[in-house]
């Protein structure tokens, strides 16, 4: 299996496709590549090469004993650029994953010519209610559904390394990062310089007002709002999702 030295982690990844600027995909918290993208990346890998991985701690990549801090995230996805020899790529990442990339393209932002920003947010406060009050999960029809999370369980369990602690400890592993995200400021957004798509469910954890903040401050931003899409779904609307996808990446 194709593994990447990345500092303390070796990261999982796999290449579909071939031609064109290379698109890295990054998949959000608690999912596998096969479990965010699997109705898009067909179709994606037609037109150019694909690099998706999976991040500390998530699939078959490890965890280790690091916090899976938003910088460390972004620093191994441009440290896997740099083990493949890639000096600048396109990228699309979902939620958490969106988040690692958000992080990268602030700090290299050289690195990044195309950037889909999927589900993500800038600040704390981007999410609609009843996803950031816990009380309110049991009846939110915005959360990951008991099928959702059986997938979760049941993904991580087949195909994580041996030894490792399961994903409800992954999960917990990853609270201080969710819990105590502050966003970018202003300055720190300004930095982006890859043309950007911000693209969000309309029945995501994101509310459409922010998504119009992102809109106005990221640099070279345009915004697509998927009909009939909650967060955990938004991939699998590929009859929607992959026109839009494929009329942004088109060069």
């Amino acid at each position: 299996m194709p593994y990447a030295p990345v500092g303390e982690v070796s990261l999982y990844h796999e290449e579909h496709g071939e031609g064109g600027v290379p698109l890295l995909l990054v998949p959000g918290g608690h999912l596998t590549i096969e479990l965010n993208f699997e109705d898009v990346l067909p179709g994606l890998s037609s037109r150019r090469r694909v690099v998706a991985v999976e991040q500390q701690g998530h699939g078959r990549t490890a965890d280790v004993d690091r916090a899976p801090t938003l910088a460390n995230l972004a620093g191994d996805l441009v440290g896997l650029l740099d083990h493949l020899g890639l000096e600048r790529v396109d990228a699309l990442g979902f939620s958490l994953g969106g988040l690692a990339l958000m992080e990268a393209a602030t700090r290299w932002p050289d690195r990044f010519e195309r950037f889909v920003f999927a589900s993500g947010h800038i600040r704390p406060d981007g999410y609609h209610p009843d996803i950031t009050d816990p009380s309110r999960w049991a009846t939110s029809t915005r959360m990951p559904t008991e099928a959702d999370f059986a997938a979760m369980h049941r993904e991580h369990e087949r195909l994580a390394p041996a030894g490792d602690a399961g994903l409800d400890a992954v999960m917990a592993k990853l609270q201080p990062t969710i819990q105590g995200f502050s966003g970018w400021s202003d300055e720190e957004l300004a930095r982006v310089t890859a043309r950007t798509l911000v693209m969000i469910g309309d029945h995501d954890f994101v509310t459409i007002e922010h998504a119009a903040l992102e809109l106005e401050l990221i640099p070279d931003a345009r915004l697509a709002v998927v009909p009939g899409a909650t967060h955990n779904g938004l991939m699998h609307r590929a009859d929607v999702v992959l026109p839009i996808l494929e009329d942004f990446l088109a060069r």
